[in-house]
């Protein structure tokens, strides 16, 4: 158990301190006094944020009287993140840590007047002891109160000597309800559930990358890879059915990709449908549950005359797929909670140019590919990994690059080092686009594809060699 020492004075300044239990922060605020009484600043989401609170978004707040001294509440462990603080009188506030995990069973206390407050993360078990007459305890939570959700709630024995909280008031001298009698003790509690993660888009190229990687031992919670009986982002209904209690992120790795296709009249509806009318509910989505949002965007969101894209270059889409792809990142850009991962040329498994040119070599049959489109390839598993890091981490939410490290290159280049790897027999023959697609619907493609990857870098993700990945990748089908 840590006891945290009152503050023996008011502090000048708003500050905010760890605890031994992981997002448990304690706040030291400062009253303004005078003959009247105090004030003070109980939430202020710009000072508290740039602080270290994270920015929880509270809708709804609550307070309770405490008549008599001893009043004494505990341990509930809700599906919520919560600030607590005291209007009046002083408490004991104690808090131990119900959550799956190496910190289950950890416990922080703290003596608190008006001067404290407590940041409490989901999962974390509050209790608390009245230690003058009328005193108030107030607390801002970030989810409506309901009674269905009182069912996810996970309780302990505030009086357990395994918890070990030595309450200035003895518990059998405390006055507490009938329910808190009866909580479990420490040994006998079933974990609060780690949150959960869900990934749209399983059958696709990333969303094979992502099954291993987010559902191993140590990804903690697993993920869901829900199915088209589930979730179809062509009914936005099926997104806002699904249960998205407990889900702290929201990876979707679906997309209409078909770029020729999308340029077809008859797919325009479909490739908008997926592309941007789904994104904007999964948005909503994530912002009404809290969530942080993956979202997967494309090199066609450019127009390709610069050589090496940004991640801050202005918006330019060429075609219908590059517009589509750029009004989804508008969308997901209004909630702060993300991660815009930008790639191009991706290859993962199923059908990609790169299985193509290492089939059309295995037949002997020599290809034309254009030699005037410039870039990198980008492999699944490689977007997959760099979306992991990024969340593990907890790096800066915004829009980051991600593709294979190495020189700029054309798809003739790439064709022609397939055939290479292979020992093909046959010929890789270069054509410009405009003769590729001479007779031909398709959609205008970026010249230039080559992405930055300066940010992602920053974060202590570094990129595979693309050469590297391409040769593993061969290897591997």
């Amino acid at each position: 158990m840590t006891d945290i020492a009152p503050a023996t004075a008011v502090p000048d300044e708003l500050r905010v301190e760890q605890t031994a239990i992981p997002g448990l922060l304690i706040l030291r605020m400062p009253l303004h006094q005078d003959n009247r009484g105090w004030f003070k600043e109980n939430w202020q989401r710009a000072k508290m944020t740039a602080l270290g609170l994270p920015d929880f978004a509270p809708v709804q707040n609550n307070m309770s009287f405490n008549a008599s001294a001893g009043a004494t509440r505990g341990f509930h462990a809700e599906p919520w993140d919560k600030l607590v603080s005291v209007a009046c009188g002083k408490i004991l506030g104690a808090w131990v840590d119900l959550r799956a995990g190496e910190t289950f069973g950890r416990v922080v206390t703290v003596e608190m007047g008006p001067q404290t407050a407590v940041y409490v993360p989901r999962g974390v078990g509050n209790g608390y002891q009245a230690l003058a007459d009328g005193t108030v305890y107030t607390y801002l939570v970030n989810e409506h109160w309901s009674a269905a959700a009182k069912n996810s709630y996970t309780f302990a024995n505030l009086a357990d000597p395994a918890i070990g909280v030595d309450w200035p008031i003895p518990p059998e001298r405390s006055q507490r309800s009938e329910a808190d009698l009866h909580h479990p003790p420490l040994a006998e509690v079933t974990p609060f559930a780690p949150p959960r993660t869900v990934v749209i888009g399983s059958a696709g190229q990333l969303g094979n990358s992502l099954r291993p990687l987010l559902t191993s031992p140590d990804y903690p919670g697993g993920a869901e890879f829900p199915g088209l009986d589930e979730i179809d982002l062509t009914r936005p209904e099926t997104i806002d059915g699904y249960d998205w209690g407990g889900v702290e992120t929201l990876i979707n790795a679906a997309a209409f990709t078909a770029v020729d296709a999308a340029e077809q009249p008859e797919n325009l509806a479909t490739a908008w449908a997926i592309n941007v009318t789904a994104v904007r509910h999964l948005t909503e989505i994530a912002r009404r549950h809290r969530m942080t949002l993956v979202h997967v965007s494309s090199d066609y969101v450019f127009d390709g005359t610069r050589e090496v894209h940004t991640e801050e270059e202005p918006f330019a889409p060429l075609g219908v797929y590059g517009t589509t792809k750029a009004a989804a990142d508008e969308i997901v850009a209004t909630w702060p909670r993300h991660y815009l991962l930008r790639t191009s040329w991706v290859v993962g498994r199923g059908r990609n140019f790169v299985a193509t040119m290492a089939d059309l070599a295995a037949r002997g049959i020599s290809p034309k590919v254009v030699d005037d489109q410039f870039g990198r390839l980008t492999f699944s598993d490689d977007i997959a990994a760099a979306i992991r890091h990024l969340l593990s981490t907890g790096s800066p939410y915004g829009t980051y690059n991600i593709s294979g490290e190495g020189p700029t290159c054309s798809w003739y280049d790439v064709a022609r080092r397939v055939f290479e790897l292979r020992d093909a027999p046959g010929t890789v023959t270069p054509v410009s686009t405009a003769e590729y697609n001479s007779g031909k619907v398709t959609a205008p493609r970026p010249v230039h594809s080559t992405l930055d990857l300066s940010r992602i870098r920053e974060t202590g993700f570094t990129p595979p060699d693309a050469d590297l990945r391409l040769r593993e990748y061969l290897a591997s089908i």
